[in-house]
């Protein structure tokens, strides 16, 4: 683990602490789930709505729930952070490690269903969601849209999310998925 990564989790956390009391609990799932389901425009009783609280439910059972080491029912940044040292140790593990999320993340963000991301769609989920203004949003799409077609399609989201959670390249633009990370 490398400093890099330490202040890439430390920002990943603090976007993932919605209610800011220093630890991720159930609740902040559940109010990310809510703000999910607000940013994409869908009442909480909708079938999408369903969907989603049940994969958020299953990231914080499968994901979360298992850092928490003192058994507080609550997961602090030391915790989160030892946590994915632990099992964040190698890339080839991604597929069983952090691509069902990714995709279920990816369907959340493509708000058109149309199987792609544009910058509309990213700037709206990142910053209603993760607290991640605009401007990041906008500089962050850009620098990952590797081919340039104004979108990002799901093998582009992918390599972001495993550039975030196992890279150690200062320079890579997926360090600032989830806000500006200082070094």
């Amino acid at each position: 683990m490398t400093a890099l990564q330490d202040l890439k989790y430390g920002q990943w956390f603090r976007g993932a602490d919605v209610d800011g009391d220093g630890f991720i609990t159930q609740q902040d799932v559940r109010m990310m789930s809510e703000r999910y389901v607000a940013a994409r425009r869908t009442t909480p009783d909708s079938p999408a709505a369903h969907l989603l609280t049940q994969g958020m439910d299953g990231f914080w059972t499968n994901v979360i729930a298992p850092m928490d080491q003192d058994g507080d029912g609550k997961v602090d940044l030391r915790e989160m952070t030892e946590g994915f040292k632990r099992v964040l140790t190698e890339p080839a593990l991604y597929p069983e490690q952090i691509e069902p999320v990714t995709n279920c993340f990816f369907d959340l963000v493509d708000l058109n269903g149309d199987g792609r991301i544009d910058q509309a769609e990213f700037q709206q989920m990142f910053d209603a969601v993760a607290g991640v203004p605009g401007e990041d949003c906008a500089a962050v799409f850009a620098a990952l849209d590797r081919d340039g077609s104004g979108a990002l399609d799901r093998a582009e989201f992918h390599q972001a999310l495993t550039e975030f959670f196992y890279g150690n390249n200062p320079n890579a633009p997926a360090n600032h998925l989830f806000g500006k990370v200082a070094a």
